[in-house]
């Protein structure tokens, strides 16, 4: 993180209005709340996960082509960064379960708009992938997984709402468990639901799940009052986000850190799958995937029962320093037990990461812009990754990969990533673990990370609770 000069913060600024109802204090009353939002959470993630890996993985089933799975990632990715600040605005203008609402509703009739298009065009049309049809029927599978994104920023706000600031690290453990499970359920149903139903019958239990998950929503209650009006304020509000922003000593070096890290790891969201489809078959994959997300899973219980320690700060970076290591290892021979555990490992500390980032942001960053800072956050971080993403598809798939299975390359870089079918993709990841080393050791030793943590010390505990009039 380079050097950088924010606004010097206010102290006053992390104690804001009240936001839950008068009576209501945070503790047993409002964790039951979060329990029930969480465990709806679950839901919606496996469903909108469900459909996006089943995406993913017919696609290249259907073209063989890595250049289809990175502009799907790609294309998630940069749907998700540019209305990130406008799903944060909506976060912060209404109330969170409203957002909720609208979030799993839009993403059911998305979903069953490609139900409509798979019954009307059939398999034998979409899977021509020369075909707009096909990239229409991607799209509209797409927006659904995108507005899923709305709900997140949600949840984020909403442990700033719901738990007491000493559990709230846990808390975010938690969010990770969650999400872990469903990576874990989804990723293995979806190699299976390919591969033995077809698409056809993964997109009919999408839009089923996604009904399940909006009428279990509709019922649970989360206390909080109606946001206060805000003068000026905009649809996209970047400027109250960076406002927001400017006023952590260190902040926006986090951000940049972010992002970069986010260019980095848009490399591997382009290539996992192709590389691991290689290794396996579609239904063994996504076992393999299955197996894996207990890494998620692990990892958040972990942060859930220990918590972060005293500095996130200090945490978000080590924890992205190991991923620097595992993926320079993970592929360096193409033996699919190494790849495994190097999933494994990689996907036990991801929860780690997150949740420090989370919890750093619901302490120092006053509530009512939370969204906008969650959002605008996601937004600058994730712009990253398609731009990486769309980028390494073409230049794995037309140069890395043929130079890699030339007399050349073999001869050049054999001795260091060995000999296999997929040594141009294994060289990729190499390059990109070393770069985020690099960062992350230049970001460890920098001025803005001290600032940072001593801005996360000295952040006051902001009051939401309602006070007597």
């Amino acid at each position: 993180m380079d050097e950088l000069d924010p606004v010097p913060a206010d102290p006053a600024a992390a104690q804001v209005e009240a936001h839950l109802p008068p009576g209501v204090t945070r503790g047993p009353e409002t964790l039951r709340a979060f329990r029930q939002v969480l465990g709806n959470t679950l839901v919606a993630n496996v469903t909108s996960s469900y459909l996006w890996f089943a995406l993913t993985f017919w696609a290249y089933l259907e073209t063989r082509s890595v250049m289809a799975t990175a502009i799907i990632g790609g294309g998630f990715m940069l749907f998700s960064a540019v209305f990130g600040t406008f799903f944060g605005t909506l976060v912060d203008h209404h109330r969170k379960k409203h957002v909720m609402v609208v979030s799993s509703t839009v993403t059911l009739v998305t979903y069953a708009a490609s139900g409509g298009l798979w019954l009307l065009l059939g398999e034998d049309r979409l899977a021509d992938w020369g075909s707009p049809w096909v990239w229409l029927f991607a799209a509209v599978i797409l927006v659904g997984g995108v507005v899923e994104i709305l709900r997140n920023i949600a949840l984020s706000t909403t442990v700033t709402l719901l738990v007491p600031e000493d559990g709230r690290d846990k808390a975010n453990g938690l969010v990770g468990t969650v999400q872990g499970i469903a990576f874990m359920i989804t990723s293995v149903f979806s190699g299976l639901s390919v591969g033995l139903l077809g698409m056809g019958w993964t997109l009919a239990v999408a839009i089923a799940l996604t009904g399940v998950s909006l009428l279990h929503l509709v019922p649970i209650s989360i206390p909080e009052l109606d946001p206060e009006a805000e003068e000026g304020g905009s649809r996209f509000d970047v400027r109250g986000a960076v406002a927001a922003i400017r006023l952590v000593p260190g902040l926006v070096a986090l951000i940049l850190f972010s992002t970069f890290n986010n260019l980095v790891s848009g490399v591997y969201i382009a290539l996992m799958d192709p590389y691991g489809l290689t290794l396996f078959s579609v239904e063994a994959w996504g076992i393999v995937l299955g197996v894996t997300g207990l890494g998620f899973v692990v990892g958040g219980g972990l942060v859930a029962r220990f918590g972060l320690g005293a500095n996130p700060v200090r945490t978000l970076l080590l924890v992205n320093l190991g991923i620097a290591v595992l993926g320079m290892a993970f592929t360096l021979r193409e033996w699919a037990w190494l790849y495994v555990v190097g999933i494994f490992a990689f996907m036990a500390i991801i929860p780690a990461a997150e949740a420090a980032e989370q919890t750093i942001l619901q302490r120092v960053v006053p509530f009512r812009t939370q969204g906008r800072v969650f959002g605008f956050a996601q937004s600058v971080e994730l712009a990253a990754s398609p731009i990486s993403a769309f980028m390494i598809g073409p230049i794995a798939e037309f140069w890395l990969i043929p130079y890699m299975e030339s007399a050349e390359g073999r001869s050049t870089w054999g001795w260091l990533v060995g000999e296999g079918e997929a040594r141009g993709v294994a060289l990729v990841f190499l390059a990109a673990g070393a770069i985020m080393l690099v960062t992350v050791l230049v970001a460890l030793a920098s001025a803005p990370y001290r600032r940072l943590s001593a801005a996360y010390a000295a952040a006051p505990t902001q009051q939401l609770e309602a006070q007597p009039g």
